[in-house]
């Protein structure tokens, strides 16, 4: 493996080697990803309305919580798809339904998202 895959010492220089590792995803993801864009894009827009609406801490807490799963779960099938091409570039019925099955997720993480919104927004 490369040197970014080495496991290095315990406690701190281990944790701040993790976040840089975590950053430099992000960067690849907002560089690589278009879906990112634009759901971080709008994750920079409700995030900041779900704190501005007049509702309790604990559905501020879904409303965000339900926008930052959306970026997760997309981050993920972003991997999954990023690892897909590594292997091969050819057309493969299990790496279609690796992507595919990625994709539904990211589907029910917008639906999470929406019906959670509706759900705060009209009780």
């Amino acid at each position: 493996m490369g040197e970014h895959y080495k496991k290095s010492s315990a406690g701190f220089m281990r944790l701040r080697k993790a976040f840089g590792y975590s950053l430099e995803g992000l960067r690849a993801a907002w560089r690589h990803e278009a879906a990112f864009r634009q759901e971080a894009l709008l994750a920079a827009v409700m995030i900041p309305v779900a704190l501005w609406l007049p509702v309790g801490h604990a559905a501020k807490g879904l409303l965000i919580g339900s926008v930052l799963m959306v970026l997760i779960v997309e981050l993920l099938n972003s991997a999954i798809e990023a690892a897909i091409d590594r292997i091969s570039p050819e057309t493969h019925e299990l790496a279609k339904r690796a992507k595919d099955i990625g994709s539904a997720a990211v589907l029910m993480s917008l639906a999470n998202a929406l019906i959670i919104w509706v759900l705060v927004l009209t009780t």
